[in-house]
């Protein structure tokens, strides 16, 4: 899978560098993944790009349920839920790949 935006991928569909992601290579990712990104994934997403940003690791999904219910008004409950809802084959399998992060070392996909 290659588009104008140049960037390798491994051998699960994960980037090989985050810093080659982009909204559209998200889009490609997401349409892979059977997905069609709407407005309710770009918060997730854009946390995930920022705390990776910031602190050069993987975002646990913990830290994007707090986000959602600290800064959007979601429950924990329901921001756990809306993610699941969102990525129904798993955070790892699909947020994180999306969101152009390395494949969690030690993580199941599920």
């Amino acid at each position: 899978m290659q588009s104008a935006t140049h960037y390798k991928l491994d051998k699960e569909g994960y980037i090989v560098d985050p810093d080659d992601w982009s909204e559209e290579l998200a889009n490609e990712l997401a349409e892979s993944e059977g997905l069609q990104l709407s407005d309710d994934y770009w918060p997730i997403l854009n946390f995930m790009r920022a705390y990776w940003e910031e602190h050069k690791v993987i975002p646990d999904v913990r830290h994007v349920i707090k986000h959602l219910s600290e800064n959007l008004d979601y429950s924990k409950k329901d921001a756990k839920q809306a993610i699941f809802k969102l990525f129904p084959y798993g955070y790892v399998k699909q947020a994180c790949k999306i969101a152009g992060m390395q494949r969690p070392r030690g993580w199941s996909t599920g």
